[in-house]
């Protein structure tokens, strides 16, 4: 079964329910049902198939989430991109996947405009909103709207292990990975989702996260899909926005990531902290305050832990009592085992490598995109690798000690530290650069380089700070800079980075969040 089938069901069954909810309003199964069969028709006279690939460029919306369906609908793969990328960053996806159609916002238009020419496969730009007086290379543009307008199409059928979307990872020695995620897993990670966490088909699922990332797409959209109950798509996290929000939604169970609880907790008090519907807050990392946060806001925080690659393996289940420090027990549908560098397995408490395999088909992802070696990397002795470091305890929870790779998370975003590295190595003055995770006040990390210039090159922080803001995702952007006269190698030449984070800030760093108060620099100390 494939996503819009799941949707045709429960058109089916309960027609006037509510599916979705956004800033747009709210739409029943019955009306996403027959937009998505009108796309889809749209998609179908412009040639797309059965096992094409629909990349999409746009963000949180109503259409976002059809289009996505639309495709399922004919048997076709969805391939969400970030809207942050530009330039290479965004030219990667495009020729990875080869698609030959996207579906972008208006607003975005111009980021695909640049680099086009150099995405060969590329032959077809449907645009929501309007479509400006442009040229492209060889491309059609058209508006959503205007492809829309045809009639419905009977929905293709597609199996359970066919590919059903494709998400896009941070890579961790080279360029972003694309994981190829089947029908199996998209369903089936949605109902281990609403088994494990105990949601109900009243519920209302919120997420203000990007639908490019698992936990919009899958863990709220089709999670609410698989037991009849309504998804609500916030268009981005905002902190004065995100409590009336959850009100106007009427949610009751949220997605937190990263520095967004931290954030919230740190609000000034208000009289309006229990004045909400919300019973259970998911997500990562569990703040040391979790109590607190149950006894001012009047519900408990779950955790977990997972990753696109591998779907999510442990729960802090419902009723069996938080273990401090873990992200729950491994659920009965996955093995996880830790391993020590040689690929041995290690005793309880001992910490390693977290490898995972699944105890049915079709829970982890197929491949990488593209990237066969990668493919046999990852899933090496029969397990797939996360490249996470933990340990379990006698009782089957799961401890989780960071990542192995060379990966930084900065609110929410995976930054692959190759991608920063590879853009700002192209300054003409920059003669080495590396790039590591330093703790963030919000918690999660922040992006800190240091830069080695060339003999005689002038350049300042703020000066690569705008050099990189003209190259890569503002989210990509690094907050703290700092020059020195020579990096820390191996004989092997290779960067010795855990010396890098040993001088951290202390090495006099430039902090770009600071700059803003005063007039001249400040320097972290």
């Amino acid at each position: 079964m494939s996503p819009a089938e799941l949707l045709a069901r429960n058109a089916l069954r309960f027609p006037e329910r509510r599916f979705l909810l956004t800033a747009e309003g709210a739409i029943t199964y019955a009306q996403a049902r027959e937009s998505v069969a009108r796309i889809a028709g749209g998609l179908a006279e412009r040639g797309v198939s059965k096992g094409d690939v629909v990349a999409m460029l746009m963000h949180n919306s109503r259409d976002n989430v059809l289009c996505s369906l639309a495709a399922s609908w004919l048997g076709a793969t969805p391939a969400p991109i970030n809207t942050g990328l530009i330039g290479d960053g965004l030219l990667h996806p495009l020729r990875l996947t080869g698609a030959r159609i996207v579906i972008a916002d208006a607003v975005l238009l111009a980021n695909i405009l640049a680099v086009a020419a150099d995405a060969p496969e590329l032959a077809r730009v449907v645009v929501r909103g309007e479509v400006p007086d442009v040229i492209g290379r060889g491309v059609e543009f058209e508006t959503l709207t205007e492809m829309s307008a045809s009639g419905g199409v009977p929905r293709v059928e597609a199996a359970d292990l066919d590919p059903g979307m494709i998400l896009f990872t941070s890579g961790t020695t080279g360029p972003s990975k694309a994981c190829v995620l089947s029908n199996r897993y998209l369903l089936r990670q949605a109902e281990l989702h609403v088994k494990y966490l105990e949601l109900c088909e009243t519920d209302v699922l919120y997420s203000p996260f990007p639908l490019y990332h698992i936990d919009a797409a899958t863990l709220t959209v089709l999670a609410a899909a698989t037991i009849g109950a309504t998804a609500a798509i916030g268009a981005r996290f905002s902190a004065s926005r995100f409590w009336q929000e959850v009100r106007d939604f009427g949610a009751t169970v949220f997605n937190f990531m990263g520095a967004t609880l931290t954030i919230l907790w740190k609000q000034p008090p208000s009289e309006l902290d229990r004045s909400h519907g919300m019973r259970m807050a998911w997500g990562v990392p569990m703040p040391e305050w979790s109590d607190g946060w149950k006894e001012r806001f009047g519900f408990e925080l779950r955790e977990l832990y997972g990753l696109t690659d591998a779907g999510v393996v442990a729960y802090d289940r419902v009723g069996a009592g938080h273990r401090p420090g873990s992200c729950g027990q491994v659920i009965d549908e996955f093995e996880v085992a830790i391993t020590d560098e040689g690929g041995s397995l290690v005793r309880p408490g001992e910490v390693g490598e977290i490898v995972v395999r699944p105890r049915e088909p079709g829970l982890t992802m197929t491949e990488y995109l593209g990237m066969p070696a990668e493919t046999l990397k990852v899933f090496a002795g029969l397990w797939l690798h996360t490249g996470d470091l933990g340990h379990l305890d006698q009782d089957g929870y799961l401890y989780f000690h960071g990542r192995r790779k060379e990966s930084i998370r900065r609110r929410g975003e995976n930054i692959s530290t190759f991608e920063v590295e590879q853009a700002i190595s192209d300054h003409p003055a920059v003669l080495e650069v590396a790039a590591i995770g330093v703790p963030s006040e919000l918690g999660e990390e922040d992006l800190m380089v240091f830069v080695v210039t060339r003999p005689g090159a002038s350049l300042d922080a703020p000066g690569l700070i705008a050099y990189c803001r003209s190259r890569m995702a503002e989210f990509m952007v690094p907050r703290f800079v700092s020059f020195i006269q020579e990096m820390p190698k191996t004989p092997t030449q290779k960067v010795e980075k855990y010396r890098l984070r040993q001088m951290g800030l202390s090495s006099g760093a430039w902090d770009r969040e600071m700059v803003g108060e005063k007039e001249e620099m400040r320097y972290a100390r």
